[in-house]
């Protein structure tokens, strides 16, 4: 039985209304991006009425295609869409284009509005995004059968995020792996914010991604305003050979202005009503602002809905991860064992790999040295989607929106490493999984000064502090192998993104672990005490050292463990344990900007680090206990640190 499809008419009619809405908003907002999505609009239109899998009334069935709306400032298209296929944006929401509060707000957010897979804007992460979301959909396929996960994952980018670097990690990494169900329809209409493409790129798009391993297709000219001929190679590029596909589409932006055609200007400055009002009478539509006739709109409805019944089927539910399970299947150490807590993470992701089902771990070359290996798993790659150990390459950009892409597809974990000064590299993509609260776990090695002979280059000193300047990042810096553990399950329970960051180094274990779910906690109370140590990840065992040797003449010192700031913050921790009159000095191996919202003092590393065996660099920059202890008498006595 062929699929139904709507009456001509009614497409034709779709499309203004899309071209209309894509200019009438922008208008209302005097603000807005009209050109890209009057451009796409019949290729849009097509895409969602013929070829999308997905259910209008359930936005979020779990096997829908996934729509990747990459160049996001042309967010107004997919609400457009979103709305005529009654997927939950009704005309008010449209009205309210970019406003305070509203469900349309200037590029598409995961979470925010209905029908929005990933947060984009960024040029680049959505289409990296989309990478993460068809691996995922590729391991659940084999690990689960295609009767629980069968989907494709549709991504529309502009000529911004295929000049951004990302793309280029992204796509290398898709072809090599052979995403099949991967499709990038390519906006080629050659303008940027600037002018033309031609006043800064000259590349081989085409060329470029044939070179990774895609299969490339071309759309004739004209191609862009027949609907039926958008279908057919639509469809021709669903229909893949074991590559991910790029559509190449040649559009005209702001077609079909009579005014702004294939100029810039179309791309980023709302039109004037004038503008506006021609450009109507070129469609042959009413000068009426958000101009929708209420049976077009429902026919459009029915035809969605329609479309939904024929597609939809009950897949078996993806597993979740057993948070109990796996807080019972951790490991345990033994007090005063030196042990890396980035080796204690890789023994908790073996110990508790059955109770999380879909964990996908891997790290950009440098799997063994983050703890991200996986004992048991297989490589995850082309003719083994079923494997759960990623390599992502040297592609820390990529690594970390595929990540966040594989967190908001659902039914994986997914765990990316590398060291924590390249985190700098993930930086943007550490930014979305926060804005759109995708549970994914980002592991940070290698953690301070203490990496020792690489030098400055690869010695995090700023970092920490600016991943707890992120909101919605749970930050986690455990003090030894029990806290790792105690992390990993934080991270599993977490209800978006998770940074772990971790030492190189061994470090004793000296806690019971339990500070983590507080995000602080005391490690030594003593009675009498007249200073607190305050200190967090390989500096707690410091710490504790400075307060044996302030016991030993007399002083009597509280050590407590945070590592985390965000929880503890959540918790009440902060204000329970940490203020008072009780003088406080912190320590840490980093910048010592904000830790005087808790402490007196501050014992930590305000510049770049130095080549040298990481003991070495930590003593010469002044992270000893006989620092700390100083620190602490003189705030005893009430001298300035």
């Amino acid at each position: 039985m062929s699929e139904p499809r709507l009456p001509a008419a009614v497409d034709a009619d779709a499309v203004r209304i899309i071209r209309g809405l894509a200019m009438d908003a922008p208008l209302a907002a005097k603000s807005g991006h009209q050109g890209t999505a009057m451009a796409l609009a019949p290729m849009a239109h097509v895409l969602w009425t013929r070829i999308l899998r997905f259910d209008p009334a359930d936005p979020a069935w779990a096997d829908r295609d996934r729509f990747v709306l990459s160049n996001g400032h042309a967010s107004i298209l997919q609400y457009a869409l979103s709305f005529l296929a009654g997927q939950g944006l009704e005309m008010e929401d449209l009205r309210a284009f970019r406003q305070w509060g509203s469900r349309t707000p200037g590029h598409p957010e995961a979470g925010h509005s209905p029908g929005v897979e990933v947060t984009t804007g960024p040029l680049g992460q959505g289409l990296a995004n989309a990478v993460g979301m068809a691996i995922a959909e590729r391991h659940l396929r084999a690990t689960l059968g295609a009767a629980a996960c069968d989907h494709h994952t549709w991504v529309v980018a502009g000529d911004g995020c295929l000049m951004e670097g990302i793309s280029h990690e992204a796509a290398s990494l898709a072809g090599h792996l052979g995403l099949e169900r991967l499709t990038v329809v390519f906006d080629d209409n050659g303008i940027t914010i600037d002018g033309r493409t031609g006043l800064a790129c000259s590349d081989d798009v085409a060329g470029r991604f044939g070179a990774y391993g895609w299969r490339v297709l071309r759309a004739g000219d004209g191609v862009a305003e027949d609907l039926d001929a958008l279908e057919r190679i639509l469809r021709d590029a669903r229909d893949s050979d074991g590559r991910p596909t790029l559509l190449v589409l040649p559009t005209r932006v702001g077609t079909p202005s009579p005014d702004w055609t294939d100029r810039h200007e179309a791309h980023g400055n709302p039109f004037t009503a004038d503008h506006v009002a021609a450009t109507k009478r070129a469609m042959g539509m009413p000068d009426e602002a958000f101009w929708a006739p209420p049976g077009v709109v429902a026919e459009c409805r029915r035809h969605a809905a329609a479309r939904a019944a024929r597609a939809r089927r009950d897949a078996p539910a993806w597993p979740r991860p057993d948070v109990d399970a796996a807080q019972r299947a951790l490991p345990s150490w033994q007090d005063g064992a030196g042990v890396a807590t980035r080796v204690a993470l890789a023994a908790c992701l073996d110990a508790t790999r059955e109770a999380v089902p879909g964990l996908l771990a891997g790290s950009a070359d440098l799997t063994g040295n983050t703890g991200t290996r996986v004992a048991a798993a297989a490589a995850h790659g082309r003719g083994t989607p079923e494997g759960a150990q990623v390599y992502y390459g040297i592609r820390e950009h990529a690594m970390g929106a595929a990540a966040v892409g594989m967190a908001l597809h659902g039914g994986v974990v997914p765990v990316v490493g590398t060291f924590f000064v390249f985190s700098d590299y993930l930086r943007p993509a550490l930014r979305l999984a926060a804005l759109s609260r995708a549970r994914a776990v980002f592991v940070f090695s290698h953690d301070s000064v203490g990496v020792g002979e690489d030098g400055p280059t690869h010695q995090p000193v700023e970092h920490l502090m600016s991943l707890r300047l992120i909101p919605g990042l749970q930050v986690i810096r455990p003090a030894d192998a029990r806290e790792t553990a105690a992390a990993w399950v934080a991270a599993l329970a977490h209800d978006g993104p998770t940074a772990l960051v971790l030492t190189r180094q061994n470090v004793p274990v000296c806690t019971d672990g339990g500070a983590v779910e507080p995000g602080a906690a005391a490690v030594r109370r003593v009675d009498g005490a007249r200073v607190r140590l305050l200190a967090t990840g390989s500096e707690v065992h410091v710490a504790l050292a400075a307060a044996d040797l302030l016991a030993a003449e007399g002083l009597a010192a509280e050590v407590v463990s945070m590592p985390s700031w965000d929880r503890a913050s959540r918790s009440g921790a902060d204000r329970a344990l940490l203020r008072g009159a009780l003088p406080t000095v912190a320590l840490e191996a980093g910048v010592t900007l904000g830790w005087e919202r808790w402490a007196h003092a501050v014992v930590g590393i305000d510049r770049f680090g130095a080549s040298a065996p990481g003991a070495v660099a930590m003593a010469r920059l002044g992270i000893t206990p006989e620092a700390v202890a100083d620190a602490a008498r003189r705030v005893v006595r009430g001298s300035p640190a």
